[in-house]
């Protein structure tokens, strides 16, 4: 059993289901001890909010956590984020035109300052006029020639990132910094901003069974041979998953 690197989101994905969490935090732990497999989170929640989770749940510690839907890298025992990747996102980002700009519409109502960072501004976004404001946002800030990810998940979280930030980017980061190949790394995941795991590269995905629609309906449109759409929900599809793919027995 070679060594891997793991990458997986929290919400509805690693958690949802404890007793599953726990079986695999547990297999996880045994192959990192014998075998140097990496773990890594990479979460919407920013740092505070994931350290309330950790402790609610009793998450073991990654060897790497990715924050505000790719962020921000902060790796094990650092409570400073990784400035190679902070320089990177820096380029061509101008966070208060970005944040001037998305409050000209008054649909979007801004998440709290918590949720807020250098490379993110956060908002709220009703779906019932999603598919009205995102083009006119996006329109509009093409017209002032600022490169931005936008970032539509869970039907109401909505994300303005650096265009080179997101979940995936982060991934290819952390790879090639551990030194893993496409092959030997596998991300999960069940909501939008995760679509960005699967759509970088050959890395293995999982989504897990209870994947929300506009995750699901991507899959579908863009199938790949190493993707799995899991059966089972939570954790327990993300134990299906690796297995199917071999990297731990099932």
């Amino acid at each position: 059993m070679a060594e891997f690197l793991f990458i997986t989101d929290l919400d509805n994905t690693l958690v949802g289901d404890d007793a599953a969490m726990q079986q695999l935090l547990d297999q996880l732990t045994r192959h990192r001890d014998q075998h140097g497999t990496k773990i890594v989170y990479s979460t919407g929640r920013s740092l505070t909010s994931y350290q309330q989770l950790k402790a609610e749940k009793h998450l073991v510690d990654p060897d790497a956590l990715v924050t505000g839907v790719g962020t921000a890298i902060y790796h094990q025992g650092s409570r400073e984020p990784n400035a190679d990747w902070a320089t990177l996102l820096s380029q061509n980002w101008d966070r208060e035109r970005v944040r001037a700009i998305a409050d000209s519409f008054e649909d979007l109502m801004p998440q709290p300052e918590s949720e807020q960072g250098p490379f993110k501004v956060s908002y709220y976004l009703h779906p019932s006029v999603a598919s009205n404001i995102l083009p006119q946002l996006e329109a509009k800030l093409q017209r002032e020639a600022l490169a931005v990810n936008l970032i539509y998940s869970g039907s109401k979280d909505f994300d303005l990132l650096p265009a080179n930030a997101h979940k995936g980017y982060a991934m290819t980061f952390l790879r090639n910094a551990y030194g893993f190949a496409p092959e030997r790394t596998v991300a999960c995941g069940d909501s939008g901003n995760d679509r960005a795991f699967f759509a970088v590269g050959s890395e293995r995905g999982i989504i897990v069974g209870n994947a929300m629609p506009e995750l699901l309906d991507w899959h579908s449109a863009n199938p790949a041979d190493h993707r799995y759409l899991a059966q089972a929900y939570y954790a327990a599809g993300v134990l299906e998953g690796l297995a199917f793919f071999g990297f731990l027995a099932s």
